[in-house]
């Protein structure tokens, strides 16, 4: 069964001097660029049957917005695990996926979002926008993948990209 991973860094965030980084909210600008990325998911047709998401706030409004664009979205699954996670924790979430899932989306934080979805390209993407995702992956990147073989062993350079963009409202 081929599946499909989506990796997403959250929208743009707000910078409070009184405020700790995990609770940082989403700045305006990426409370118009949230409901883009749902867009631009539903336009692609994919479908997501889970949604693993970062406890922090940014990462929660970033998928609560996407979510009301993407028709049959799911409650995610917030955990610490995404917050903190570096590309090779990442990675271990997605190989932990159950095996009847046919589609997940990551939403994190960059270094680890970015790295990880550089780290999975086999580099055979036709995807026009590849260049762009290497150069870095700003707020509001999303890619998407299609992944062979099973969750549990999806390896770096094992999946090819089939999409790219940087959603901006």
């Amino acid at each position: 069964m081929a599946r499909t991973l989506v990796l997403i860094r959250h929208a743009k965030a707000e910078h409070p001097d009184d405020r700790d980084d995990h609770g940082r909210a989403l700045a305006g600008q990426g409370r118009r660029d949230a409901p883009v990325i749902g867009r631009w998911l539903h336009a692609q047709d994919v479908q997501v049957q889970v949604a693993v998401v970062s406890s922090a706030k940014r990462t929660r409004q970033t998928y609560q917005l996407l979510a009301a664009e993407l028709p049959g979205a799911p409650d995610p699954v917030v955990t610490d695990d995404v917050y903190y996670a570096s590309a090779g924790d990442l990675l271990e979430i997605v190989r932990a996926l159950p095996p009847e899932v046919a589609s997940a989306v990551i939403v994190g934080h960059n270094p680890g979002i970015g790295m990880l979805a550089n780290a999975l390209d086999d580099g055979d993407s036709a995807v026009e926008d590849t260049a762009r995702m290497r150069a870095g992956f700003p707020t509001s990147s999303v890619a998407v993948f299609t992944v062979g073989g099973d969750w549990a062993a999806v390896d770096p350079g094992g999946v090819r990209l089939v999409g790219y963009t940087v959603a901006r409202g």
